[in-house]
């Protein structure tokens, strides 16, 4: 599968996080944050991208969330993080 970006829809769109910050949403999305209602489909997709950014943390708390998860909702998670990289450009530093 490959995905498709036109070059004017990558400099309108928002940059990519860093895996710290997304990790923290993965945090905060598996323990329910400040609301209380967590989120594993959206935890393990925030685990996943910051996991894709080196985040040794998020690679251990995504492996444990998909203990707990259907296949049906790891592939969401999965679909989830595809879509955010295809909407996402990478931040430029400097």
């Amino acid at each position: 599968m490959s995905v498709s970006i036109q070059a004017e829809d990558l400099s309108a769109a928002e940059p990519i996080l860093s895996g710290e910050e997304m990790y923290r949403l993965g945090l905060a999305a598996s323990t329910g944050g400040q609301s209380g209602a967590f989120d594993l489909v959206t935890a393990h997709m925030w685990f996943n991208l910051a996991a894709m950014q080196g985040n040794l943390e998020a690679r251990a708390y995504r492996a444990e969330l998909a203990r707990e998860m259907t296949a049906e909702e790891i592939a969401e998670a999965q679909r989830l993080a595809r879509q955010y990289l295809a909407t996402h450009r990478p931040r430029l530093d400097g």
